[in-house]
């Protein structure tokens, strides 16, 4: 039977995501050391990685019923239970703009093949707490997620000189953000490559459905899929075991 409520069940060992952020931080440190000794710094080829982009739905309507105090307090309870989600799963967390997310798993630290059920994973964690998700201000207001993966080949690479930053770059970004934008509240949208590595990989875990071909802009038209649920998990989240946001407590 497949479940479609409640967060992924976290990991007690978080040797993955520390080895991830060691990973990140060694590598800008090595950049920052090769910059000021003006030497180039040359961008890293990934074969296969699973990408994430998230976004609030309405957010903008939202925020003008707010004030800015308020709307700084909502993202910032909103992303806190986005980051502990993460910290459980081999997953790094690129940036965060506004109400956008952006999430890669299978760099800096190869996994294999793992990287799609990470980015799986944390899809359904991030669906589940949004749903449970309540901003006292505005009570009866839900926060609706829009969320996209896709699989392939990218390069990462660190930018800029004074404040260098760790960024991913090739069609399998792009693709992936095309999924979020093109997607619907509340579902969490995949392209092809990723579904079909997720079904290949992990046949009996996850449920998925077809959503037809969809015209994405640049792509043209494109067979997309849903992810639906996965089997057998619905723990309690630790992070909203009452269903209310930390401002609210």
């Amino acid at each position: 039977m497949i479940k479609k409520g409640g967060p992924i069940p976290l990991r007690p060992d978080l040797s993955a995501e520390a080895e991830i952020s060691n990973a990140t931080v060694k590598i800008i440190l090595q950049v920052a050391d090769r910059l000021k000794l003006g030497q180039t710094v040359e961008p890293e080829g990934f074969d296969c990685v699973t990408v994430f982009f998230s976004d609030v739905v309405k957010f903008t309507q939202l925020a003008a019923r707010c004030s800015a105090f308020q709307v700084v307090s909502l993202l910032n309870d909103l992303y806190g239970g986005f980051d502990s989600i993460i910290e459980e799963l081999c997953v790094y967390k690129v940036e965060s703009i506004g109400d956008g997310y952006l999430c890669v798993s299978g760099l800096p630290t190869r996994n294999g093949y793992t990287h799609i059920k990470e980015i799986a994973d944390l899809s359904l964690s991030f669906m589940d707490f949004a749903d449970k998700f309540r901003f006292s201000p505005l009570p009866r207001e839900r926060v609706q997620l829009r969320i996209g993966m896709n699989t392939g080949p990218c390069v990462a690479g660190v930018v800029g000189l004074s404040m260098p930053r760790y960024c991913l770059f090739g069609d399998t970004v792009n693709t992936a953000s095309r999924m979020e934008s093109n997607g619907k509240a509340g579902h969490i949208h995949l392209s092809k490559e990723a579904r079909d590595l997720l079904n290949g990989k992990y046949p009996e875990d996850y449920e998925t459905q077809s959503r037809g071909e969809v015209i994405i802009k640049g792509k043209g038209v494109m067979e997309t899929f849903w992810l639906i649920g996965k089997k057998g998990w619905n723990p309690p989240d630790p992070d909203l075991k009452d269903g209310r946001s930390k401002s609210e407590k």
